[in-house]
């Protein structure tokens, strides 16, 4: 119908203004849009006007970009700036209006003499100087009904599609309107015992929306990633999927403190709210908690009374407390034996002047239970040390999310395992906290461990989205696919991992680099951490591992006399002792290694999967082994 070329045709000449702007046109579509732009001026002829229209919307889909990039403020119609509430307007008149043109079609005849009632018009056509039948005036008012009722609908669905793009949940982009990404504060003094301030204040501002539901909060370690970075808003916008960002100064002199932020559309770079806070530093805790709930009410949340409480929610008033419980998250966010070991460090002094600081429990709870599978201390007191941390922070705190997922932890990291209880405390903690990406990857490895290597895809990419520059969770979603023997796609996700971390830095890692036949790139990469890495326990079993897999059984039997005199007594690398002596064939040493870590308590994450085992997997001993990994269920009385 004419109604809606013309239609079309305005819809793309008036997207021909946003094109003309965007860089990269190609000639192919400048020469499109040319002739587009020459028939419908040239030609009256509808059909080659909408060819032309429909040619040009195929090659460059101006259509699409004009109703998806809109400019920074909130317009219905980029040519006119028509705001949104007159497109309101419009649309309601045109459906009041309806009905009424809709009467006065039927009521009226437009005649050369003027507007007539039917009633009144003479049927002799004074043209071709006939009297037209009944059959046929009926037929000529009723293209008057089918074009007015085009006209209205094609203009109606127009601005409904206009009105409605603002409010939808889709960015233009496909993101969800609600997400975020609050990233480091830049330290305006310059100086590094600031540091704990500017990474502090938007972690705690991460950890009260995180809280919120309806809000896609992205984790602190992928925001840390761009922290000293000079990076645009939509790169950073583009790489995190997020829709707006969150960035802020701080400069602290003498006990006073100013603090700035803005919230940035992460699309176009435009400024959706900015504030400065100029407080005493005693405030600190005050001023998060503003911000926090300026950011929510930016984003129009609509909040209820037990998310309002969260967002009023302080984990500590003590500021010394705060200090140190971030410097032991900065540390333990590096994961490396010395780390971890000052993040414990660090998180006591928190409790020291803090008691009842449950975030720094959970903190404690982690970095212990991290140093246990990773045998830097015997595993069988890294898991005694982090369930009582744990049990702890849930005494002070039993909605603390990071807590329930410590004690989740303690049971599906260590041997015997309580998968039933471990996995519920991770998904309470889900329930509590959507947003907080290890929960789902901690599920994900739970799922692992149990075989479910489909639902633990499932959960690895939660968390990936979650935290997508974070190369623990990267390297993670590699593991379903290495135990489904499909190396190939297994060690593509590990490279893409170890361009976000270091190599060599999972146990099971050094293992897929032999099943790929990537020996020479895994000495390769030994190689470069040997002087960095020298005492680590992981880096020696990788490449006892290496060395084991090339056939190089001294220099192999070395590295296992390597972890046997830093285990000592507590066998605390039992487990890696047994892998290598597996890789070598040596069955018996395997499964002697594996019984005295199992007895000794000083098993930590077994896979029961990984290919690993293969040499020793179909020795009766074997099966009986994993059945002891297991704390039996007990079923349910009826």
């Amino acid at each position: 119908m004419i109604i809606i070329v013309c239609q079309r045709d305005c819809r793309e000449f008036a997207s021909i203004g946003v094109f003309r702007g965007q860089s990269g046109i190609n000639a192919g579509l400048a020469h499109e849009l040319t002739v587009w732009q020459r028939q419908r001026h040239e030609s009256g002829d509808l059909l080659r006007r909408a060819e032309a229209a429909q040619r040009l919307q195929s090659r460059g889909r101006l259509c699409g970009r004009w109703l998806a990039v809109g400019p920074s403020h909130d317009t219905g119609f980029p040519i006119f700036e028509i705001p949104n509430w007159a497109l309101r307007l419009i649309v309601l008149a045109i459906i009041i209006g309806f009905p009424i043109a809709l009467v006065i079609a039927w009521a009226f005849e437009l005649t050369p003499e003027g507007i007539k009632h039917t009633e009144d018009v003479d049927p002799f056509d004074s043209r071709s100087g006939q009297v037209l039948s009944d059959k046929r005036v009926s037929k000529n008012r009723t293209w008057i009904y089918v074009t007015l009722i085009g006209a209205a609908l094609s203009v109606a669905l127009f601005f409904i599609g206009r009105l409605s793009a603002p409010g939808s949940s889709a960015s233009p982009t496909g993101l969800s309107e609600k997400s975020i990404a609050v990233l480091p504060f830049e330290n305006q003094n310059r100086d590094p015992n600031n540091d704990y301030l500017c990474d502090g204040v938007p972690e705690s501002i991460i950890n009260s929306l995180s809280e919120l539901p309806k809000l896609k909060v992205m984790s602190r370690n992928s925001v840390f990633h761009y922290k000293g970075k000079e990076t645009d808003a939509q790169t950073i916008g583009k790489e995190l999927k997020v829709q707006t960002l969150l960035t802020g100064r701080v400069t602290q002199r003498g006990d006073g403190l100013t603090i700035g932020v803005e919230l940035i559309n992460a699309q176009d770079n435009s400024q959706l709210w900015g504030q400065q806070y100029n407080r005493k530093l005693a405030d600190l805790f005050a001023v998060q908690e503003e911000i926090a709930k300026e950011v929510s009410a930016k984003l129009r949340l609509k909040l209820t009374g037990v998310e309002k409480e969260q967002l009023a929610k302080r984990p500590t008033e003590n500021l010394k407390a705060f200090q140190y419980y971030m410097q032991g998250r900065a540390a333990a966010q590096r994961r490396t034996n010395a780390d971890l070991l000052w993040s414990v460090n660090y998180y006591e002094k928190a409790l020291e002047e803090d008691g009842k600081y449950a975030l720094a429990y959970a903190g404690l709870a982690d970095a212990y239970a991290n140093l246990g599978y990773y045998g830097s201390i015997a595993p069988v007191e890294g898991r005694r040390k982090a369930e009582e941390a744990a049990r702890k922070a849930l005494e002070l705190d039993d909605k603390l999310a990071e807590a329930h997922v410590a004690l989740g932890l303690v049971y599906i990291g260590f041997a015997p395992s309580n998968f039933s209880v471990g996995d519920g405390e991770l998904r309470h903690a889900i329930e509590l906290n959507s947003n907080l990406a290890v929960a789902r990857y901690n599920l994900g490895l739970s799922f692992i461990r149990q075989g479910r290597l489909d639902e633990a895809s499932a959960e690895l990419l939660k968390a990936r989205e979650l935290d997508p520059l974070s190369s623990v969770i990267a390297r993670a979603v590699a593991i379903p696919y290495y135990f489904k023997r499909d190396y190939a796609r297994a060690f593509e996700l590990l490279r893409q991992a170890n361009e976000l971390g270091p190599p060599l830095s999972a146990t099971w890692e050094i293992g897929l680099y032999i099943r790929s036949g990537s020996l020479n790139e895994a000495f390769a990469e030994i190689e470069k951490a040997k002087g960095i890495r020298k005492n680590d326990p992981l880096f020696i079993y990788s490449t006892g591992m290496a060395y084991a897999a090339s056939g190089k059984q001294a220099e192999a039997l070395q590295s296992i006399r390597e972890l046997e005199a830093m285990s000592g007594a507590s066998l605390s690398t039992a487990h890696w002792i047994a892998k290598i002596y597996a890789t070598l064939n040596d069955k018996e040493m395997a499964f002697s290694w594996l019984e005295r870590g199992l007895a000794t308590g000083a098993l930590g994450v077994f896979y029961k999967d990984e290919p690993v085992w293969d040499p020793i997997r179909d020795d009766p001993r074997f099966a009986a082994l994993v059945e002891k990994m297991v704390v039996p269920q007990t079923a349910p009385k009826q």
